[in-house]
């Protein structure tokens, strides 16, 4: 009898000190020297800094003629090639970039009709070059930015008037008026990016004089313009979240 309870107090001792240590087995690590994995780090592209880089694309100018401000002469489409270069400086806050950018263009924008006042007579418009002055508010959604643009625009145009015989006389312009547009950009290294940009610019109306004996016209004249567009940002810093 007295074994056999020596024998169960063994086996009760043996049952106790075995949950002991399966309990102090499960509350210790199974690798104690295994750091914590620390929180992932993702990095955000940063708008902010000087950019500059070059444009080029299509432009479709309107241009309607008045001889002496009150007799319609017609009106004629002038359209070509662009390429100039911008600079800017972008800032951004969480979601949102502002941004005021320059921009100087070369363009080769040509067009003309029959006068309709004196059909003996051919107005032609080119378009020489202009310059845009705007504002930019955007939307950065990681390395794609959404944003609209809008301020002032100066346009150097050239205006001619031809006959059967050739040349009659010009009048070279230039003129302030306003411009708004949209633009996407997107990021393709820390340092490049490209993208494609819509500007409309509107011009007040302007009295054109030419040599003497052709009078003066009133000219009305926008444009509207689409650039495909390469920059380089200057240090470009990475922000982290």
């Amino acid at each position: 009898m007295k074994k056999q309870s020596l024998v169960c107090a063994s086996i009760l001792a043996m049952a106790a000190a075995t949950s002991a240590s399966a309990a102090d087995l499960a509350a210790r690590p199974a690798f104690p020297n295994t750091p914590t994995p620390s929180p992932a780090v993702i990095a955000l592209y940063d708008w902010s800094g000087f950019y500059a880089g070059v444009n080029g694309g299509w432009g479709s100018s309107h241009n309607s003629w008045d001889f002496l401000g009150s007799i319609p002469e017609g009106s004629h489409d002038a359209t070509g090639g662009t390429v100039g270069g911008q600079i800017g400086y972008r800032w951004q806050f969480g979601n949102t970039v502002l941004g005021l950018e320059g921009l100087g263009n070369w363009a080769d924008l040509s067009g003309s009709n029959v006068s309709i006042a004196n059909p003996g007579t051919t107005n032609h418009t080119n378009i020489d070059g202009f310059g845009l002055l705007t504002g930019q508010i955007g939307y950065s959604a990681g390395n794609v930015l959404l944003y609209a643009k809008a301020g002032a625009a100066v346009v150097g145009s050239t205006y001619r008037i031809t006959n059967s015989a050739g040349f009659l006389g010009d009048a070279d312009t230039t003129r302030w008026g306003g411009t708004a547009g949209a633009g996407l950009e997107i990021s393709l290294t820390p340092n490049w990016s490209a993208g494609i940009e819509y500007d409309h610019v509107f011009m007040p109306a302007s009295d054109v004089s030419f040599a003497t004996g052709l009078g003066n016209d009133r000219i009305r004249q926008d444009f509207d313009l689409v650039t495909a567009r390469l920059n380089y940002k200057f240090g470009w810093p990475l922000a982290s979240k």
